[in-house]
């Protein structure tokens, strides 16, 4: 029997459609390379990037040269522009504004390699550092109010670029569907006095039947209410609503557990294009510390349709406490 279920947070409506279960077998995953390109992300090629903001890199090597191990530098081609005007502007019953923002590219590694699942947790480890670094960078600039970072891993995930990379998009304004989180947390606090994250980590825990993995300061789940097959997101465990506060034994755990769960996937799932997304406080606003920060891991194995376009909800032929089992034990 299909079952519809709500998420916690935001009030959404997902339907886990038993009818239509969908195993990992059961998914007809393609693999995706992007061929005939010489890459501008490759040791050598720096100069065919825009210079570089952050690098981890060999003592003694200069900027925008070989020698680094993780290296951030601006889009090439960027969806905003930090050069534009933030005033909101009318445009007859319409509100725009310049496209005010930031845009950057982690080069996640020296290697030609695809995704992370080759790495090892310290790769993993140093491109989480870099992340943290520009999330305080970035937010320096007053006029930024949220900082996304995502990973795009194959062209149904919307990757143009096979070298392994993240992005990072600065923003003036709070995105809606972040909105809607913050509210929600917000709101389960002032009625509980409590963090409605929290509370749900404590009751997968106690329950088991959405857990994958779970070590002393990060859980990885199937969340009760997830959007699509195999969604999965990882949380850390102690009360945090900024990422940006990571500490060094933090960094080193969740490294491990993240590259864990993205060989779990390449194995179980066939190496399936992903979405890997960080939902994160809001930067220079009020207090938000009622928040509780994740990464969420997407693969990408169904297609949104007109039900999904058409009404904002979802079908998910795959019941997360499915999806949690064939992870946990792969």
């Amino acid at each position: 029997m299909p079952e519809w279920r709500k998420d916690p947070v935001v009030d959404r409506w997902v339907v886990i459609s038993t009818e239509r279960s969908k195993r990992p077998s059961n998914f007809k995953v393609t693999e995706e390379r992007i061929k005939g390109q010489v890459c501008s992300l490759c040791p050598g090629r720096e100069h065919e990037t825009p210079p570089e903001v952050l690098s981890f890199r060999e003592q003694g090597t200069r900027r925008d040269n070989p020698g680094w191990w993780v290296r951030v530098v601006p889009n090439k081609f960027p969806a905003v522009s930090a050069e534009a005007a933030p005033e909101v502007y009318n445009k007859g019953i319409y509100a725009a504004m310049d496209g005010l923002g930031a845009h950057e590219v982690v080069i996640e590694s020296p290697d030609h390699v695809d995704n992370l699942d080759v790495e090892d947790d310290r790769q993993i480890e140093e491109i989480l550092w870099a992340w943290r670094d520009r999330l305080l960078s970035l937010r320096q600039d007053k006029r930024m109010k949220y900082i996304q970072i995502f990973k795009n891993f194959g062209e149904t995930a919307g990757a143009s670029l096979e070298h392994t990379h993240s992005q990072i998009v600065a923003i003036p304004m709070v995105p809606h569907d972040i909105t809607l989180e913050m509210e929600g947390a917000k709101k389960y606090t002032e009625n509980t006095g409590r963090c409605i994250f929290c509370d749900m980590i404590a009751s997968e825990i106690q329950q088991r039947e959405r857990m994958i993995m779970q070590r002393e300061r990060f859980v990885t789940l199937a969340p009760f209410a997830s959007r699509f097959p195999f969604e999965t997101w990882v949380m850390p465990v102690k009360h945090q609503h900024d990422f940006a506060g990571i500490t060094k034994e933090e960094a080193v755990e969740l490294s491990s557990m993240l590259r864990c769960l993205l060989v779990k996937m390449a194995l179980l799932l066939h190496k399936p294009p992903y979405n890997m997304v960080l939902h994160n406080s809001t930067v220079n606003l009020p207090d938000t510390s009622y928040y509780h920060w994740r990464l969420e891991v997407l693969p990408r194995l169904t297609v949104i349709a007109g039900f999904e376009l058409g009404t904002g909800l979802y079908i998910n032929p795959t019941p997360p406490e499915l999806a949690a089992k064939c992870l946990s034990e792969c």
